[in-house]
């Protein structure tokens, strides 16, 4: 366990050392969310509330929901890129768990990201947006916990696109396709309570709403009650039937390297 530390510290400090890079996305980041701002406000001009959603509601919603988006990526981009190059021949032999490892070092990128950018940028909105504190106090707690727990899911769910990469010579397009998938039925773009119903059946069936929708609107009170619990308790389930269905693809897919001719 400690070499996994070890590796997640090395990326905390690569992403350190490239400052002017890291401090361009967190301007991307803060642009996004004052256009956000504009646009949902233009939206409730003269408008008290929509479908019995308040403005500083809906605003807390989309600007936790754009800033938990950024960490549903994971490190199956990286991982394809292996397998077309041949690397993963090389890490195989290393002594280490390769899976393990892209997990270490997706992690250091994540807390690297969320003290240099995700933090500011709240406390930012809190200040010139105005956003919402969290719907009840042992709300603000337990979304952060759900976040947590959505983004293990996001990131399982881009390795499983990685490993097709053993099958599928170019993931370009099935990148394409999950992340547009993510961002509709994630939450990510506009809160799952005001999908259609039908939707909205279809989405509780789907493990991306546990990515971006649960955590947030656990934390704006759109979640109350027991259904936190339960929510957080299928975030779980997914988390687990993701990782099994990650380690049955990957047990398939060494069988396809060589590695000396073995």
């Amino acid at each position: 366990m400690r070499k996994y530390w070890e590796l997640m510290k090395s990326q905390i400090k690569l992403d350190s050392a490239y400052t002017i890079w890291y401090w361009s996305g967190t301007a991307s980041t803060i642009l996004r969310v004052f256009v956000i701002y504009a646009f949902w406000s233009a939206v409730y001009d003269n408008r008290v509330e929509i479908t019995g959603i308040p403005l500083s509601t809906m605003l807390t919603y989309v600007v936790l929901a754009t800033l938990l988006s950024n960490y549903s990526a994971g490190v199956g981009y990286e991982l394809a890129n292996r397998v077309r190059n041949g690397e993963v021949a090389i890490e195989l032999m290393r002594p280490y768990d390769l899976m393990h490892k892209l997990v270490a070092l997706d992690l250091g990128t994540k807390i690297t990201s969320s003290v240099r950018n995700t933090l500011p940028i709240i406390i930012l909105s809190f200040i010139f947006i105005g956003i919402n504190l969290p719907h009840t106090w042992f709300a603000g707690p337990l979304s952060i916990l759900s976040a947590i727990i959505g983004v293990f899911i996001g990131a399982q769910l881009d390795m499983i696109i990685g490993i097709l990469a053993f099958w599928v010579f170019y993931i370009w397009g099935l990148r394409i396709l999950r992340n547009a998938i993510l961002l509709f039925f994630s939450g990510a773009l506009l809160p799952i309570s005001l999908f259609p119903d039908w939707l909205q059946t279809v989405s509780t069936f789907l493990p991306f709403q546990s990515i971006v929708y649960v955590p947030v609107a656990i934390y704006t009170g759109q979640i109350t009650g027991s259904d936190i619990y339960f929510s957080i308790l299928m975030q779980l389930v997914w988390l687990v039937v993701i990782f099994g269905i990650i380690r049955l693809l990957w047990s398939f897919a060494l069988r396809r390297v060589t590695i000396f001719g073995g």
